[in-house]
């Protein structure tokens, strides 16, 4: 029985069932409204304050796009599973989205992913789920792309995998909100390219451009939306902000499902403007007085010190404590950072190259073949390279003595 209709901007009407409504009235679903799905981008571009309960509500409906358009014989209950993973697939986010992981990790050793399971386990979804025929571990460890299910890999990898519906639906959002234009790509190409080659996620060889473009879309929305120089210095404010709190705010003291709920930007926000440790952070925030990128350098491959510190918290404090010796200037006022990672992230799926996403082409014989993306693309080739993001930032009375500073030790940085 439907549940109704959702009007989405990037989608059009979505239908939903009744399973998926009671899903979405949920407090773990719900809270998703309270939680900026790119946290400091609206510093940049100011319609960016879309949420992560709109992405969950796009990723589900390519989720079923998808489960229907598969040429193999996905059973109904397997569709709907793979539509309320994909719904909840982001419901262990803690507020300013990404800006909250590095706190998570740091003095948890866990990510977002880790509390998604635990929340379908303990709250009302659990129950919810059960009573539509649902398994709630099932979900849960499907939710993050960890069911490995052996005979089915193709489930994990249409909700987590270089090419998944999390993907497909943020990059399109995320360029219509922000209006920086390079997430166009004909999402719905792609979804019907798709096949399932041993039974492994893969893509028709035919559609190899919408494939580009996808990967380009991606690329150019890291260099422009989420590694924007002021959207960073905005994160690298929230973090510290949070690290002054920890102690006086208890951030990390959620036992209960229930307290982690509680967590959400709104009332984050409010908590760190109130801490005494963290309001002069939140009050330059409000009055836009961001920290300046005094150095920016970009690798394209593995070289150099640089790229050593970027997995290597110690080496970095290092560097900032050299920088600020030469500069003169407290070791507090340079932060480098380092948002390093692959263009193009990708990942070991069962045995293939880890740097290549499956593409098939159709045999003479009638069957399927699988062949190297880079054999019939050459940009994907030049994707498949990792993005050695530096700068280094501080506040605007140093930038002068921070860049030179930055030069000697970090090098020139490309004019």
């Amino acid at each position: 029985m439907s549940g109704g209709f959702i009007k989405d901007p990037i989608h059009g009407y979505v239908r939903i069932s009744q399973t998926e409504r009671s899903m979405i009235d949920t407090e773990p679903v719900q809270r998703l409204k309270r939680i900026r799905q790119l946290a400091g981008s609206e510093f940049v571009y100011p319609a960016a304050n879309h949420t992560r309960f709109e992405h969950v509500i796009g990723a589900m409906h390519l989720s079923g796009a998808l489960a229907e358009a598969l040429p193999i014989d996905l059973p109904r209950h397997q569709q709907e599973q793979l539509r309320l993973a994909a719904l909840l697939h982001d419901i262990g986010h803690g507020p300013f989205s990404h800006v909250f992981e590095p706190f998570l990790a740091k003095y948890l050793g866990r990510r977002h992913e880790d509390f998604g399971p635990w929340l379908v386990k303990e709250t009302d979804i659990a129950e919810k789920l059960e009573a539509a025929g649902h398994d709630a571990i099932t979900l849960g460890r499907l939710a993050i792309g960890k069911l490995a299910d052996r005979k089915r890999p193709y489930l994990d990898q249409i909700i987590s995998s270089s090419v998944d519906v999390d993907k497909m639906d943020y990059v399109v959002r995320d360029s219509f909100h922000t209006g920086a234009g390079y997430g166009s790509f004909d999402v719905h190409r792609l979804i019907y390219a798709m096949d399932t080659i041993n039974d492994n996620l893969s893509v028709d060889r035919s559609a190899v451009a919408t494939l580009e473009s996808f990967l380009l879309a991606r690329f150019e929305s890291f260099r422009t939306i989420y590694f924007h120089k002021a959207s960073r210095a905005v994160q690298i404010m929230l973090v510290r902000a949070l690290e002054a709190a920890r102690g006086e705010l208890h951030l990390l003291d959620f036992d209960r499902p229930e307290d982690y709920l509680q967590l959400d930007d709104y009332k984050m926000w409010t908590a760190l403007k109130e801490c005494k440790d963290s309001r002069k952070i939140m009050q330059d925030l409000e009055h836009r007085k961001l920290l300046k990128c005094a150095y920016e350098r970009i690798l394209f491959s593995r070289e150099g010190p640089v790229s050593n510190a970027a997995s290597d918290e110690h080496v970095r404090l290092d560097l900032e404590k050299q920088i600020a010796r030469r500069a003169k200037i407290a070791c507090e006022n340079v932060t480098i950072d380092f948002p390093t990672l692959p263009s193009v992230p990708y990942h070991d799926t069962a045995g293939l190259h880890s740097m290549d996403i499956p593409v098939f082409k159709h045999a003479p014989n009638g069957g399927k073949e699988i062949v190297p993306l880079t054999q019939v693309s050459r940009i994907a080739g030049v994707l498949q390279t990792f993005m050695n993001l530096v700068r280094v930032y501080t506040k605007q009375s140093y930038r002068d003595r921070v860049e030179s500073a930055a030069r000697q030790i970090l090098g020139e940085s490309p004019t």
